[in-house]
């Protein structure tokens, strides 16, 4: 095993895909022609996550969507390496759409934060 990707499903490609690089994660050039998915990567490691419009992602999955409305499916958490660093991109995400569900804070040891993308799914953000 070499890599790992993470399939999200998004509503719409173009908002998520602007959503995301506002707040500052790569994103990978697929290719103008590509409507149906857009591929980002997350840290020195290279975790892949791969933002999926529904019906494609429906497609593959053989299953129903979770409503992230009404439950969170998983959090995704990811490390950064200063203070400023998490609240500047917490600020990004509040200037770019998303749901700030955890303001940052200091709880456990850790300094970390948590806000929804356009779509409802979770994400946590980590000084470590």
């Amino acid at each position: 095993m070499k890599e790992l990707w993470i399939n999200l499903p998004v509503k719409d490609l173009s908002k998520s895909r602007t959503f995301f690089s506002d707040i500052g994660m790569e994103i990978m050039d697929g290719g103008e022609g590509n409507t149906q998915m857009v591929g980002m990567v997350v840290g020195t490691h290279q975790v892949h996550v791969m933002l999926v419009q529904d019906e494609r992602f429906k497609s593959f999955t053989h299953n129903a969507l979770t409503d992230t409305d009404q439950s969170t499916e998983a959090l995704f958490s990811i490390s950064v390496d200063t203070k400023e660093e998490l609240e500047e991109i917490i600020g990004n995400v509040k200037q770019a759409g998303g749901f700030v569900f955890g303001e940052p804070t200091e709880r456990d040891g850790l300094y970390g934060a948590g806000f929804a993308d356009l779509d409802g799914h979770r994400w946590n953000l980590l000084v470590m």
